[in-house]
């Protein structure tokens, strides 16, 4: 197992490579002892080589789940193993349970890559994150380069974990909610009801969600009251549909801006324009940032 640690001033980033290209522990010193950005990783999750027990992964070549496993891309049909049982959908694409390698750090940033080489996914890519910190501010850049001979549909994104306690509160300005079906798919693009409306914020820990929205301004807000802390997110398009997933019973919940909807690839075969699908041509290279500015206030 091999950890890298980037460091800038009182601030530490933690990244397993070898885990999924993950992020371990976000973390910065404050008197008395240490505030978690992200839910730290436990030495089981590391031991057991657990990418869902990290404080965050990589969402590439796409994001959310893909019906069945199955889509159509210029008439070839792709077929996908199931990655996540019992889940009956491939989920999240491949780079959050695959071998990264360190390819550069100075101290202060690291990058790290993985290369898929053309199996039941029908192409080959090479994906690229660069984690950096300036003091306290976390910025993520993630790419995914097509390296096969033929368009390949592609979605990016990073998908963390914060702290869950009682009055944590999420905040965000968007216009629609996907509302989903009991499998967590896409069904109806709607206004969203009060009691899950980011406008006016929810409390993880008051509603159980896992909802897409549309509309995002690309800035939302995590608030701790009890800790007197905050952490503002922003990212770049085309992270430009935003994650909110508050599991009952966890002590998490995520937040992710991320750049297609949920089934983005069958939508986008039949025809829809609202799914964030990007189709890279040969050679072509999706890119995506986001950031993450922490404040004790």
């Amino acid at each position: 197992m091999s950890l890298i640690t980037i460091s800038s001033g009182d601030t530490h980033l933690t990244i397993a490579p070898h885990l999924g290209g993950t992020i371990a522990r976000y973390w910065q010193a404050v008197s008395g002892g240490v505030f978690e950005w992200f839910r730290p990783a436990k030495p089981a999750d590391l031991e057991t080589i657990n990418p869902e027990g990290m404080s965050l992964f990589p969402l590439v070549p796409y994001s959310g789940l893909i019906r069945d496993g199955r889509f159509t891309c210029n008439g070839q049909r792709v077929v996908l193993p199931l990655n996540w049982l019992p889940e009956q959908h491939t989920i999240h694409g491949h780079g959050w349970q695959a071998r990264w390698h360190l390819a550069e750090t100075d101290g202060r940033q690291a990058r790290v890559e993985y290369r898929h080489a053309a199996d039941a996914w029908p192409w080959a890519y090479r994906a690229q994150q660069c984690y950096r910190l300036d003091g306290n501010r976390l910025r993520i850049e993630m790419s995914v380069a097509n390296e096969s001979n033929s368009p390949m549909p592609a979605g990016i994104g990073p998908h963390p974990y914060f702290v869950r306690t009682p009055r944590a509160r999420v905040t965000a300005q968007i216009s629609h909610v996907w509302l989903a079906d009991s499998e967590n798919l896409p069904t109806e693009l709607v206004p969203p009801e009060p009691l899950y409306d980011l406008r006016v914020g929810l409390v993880p820990s008051r509603q159980a969600i896992d909802h897409l929205y549309s509309g995002w301004d690309h800035k939302a807000v995590v608030e701790w009251p009890e800790w007197n802390a905050r952490l503002t997110m922003t990212a770049e398009s085309p992270l430009d549909t935003l994650v909110v997933y508050t599991p009952a019973g966890q002590d998490y919940f995520c937040v992710e801006p991320v750049s297609n909807t949920t089934d983005a690839f069958n939508g986008f075969a039949a025809g829809r324009k609202d799914t964030g699908t990007v189709l890279l041509q040969p050679g072509a290279t999706l890119s995506a940032a986001a950031e993450f500015q922490p404040e004790l206030t």
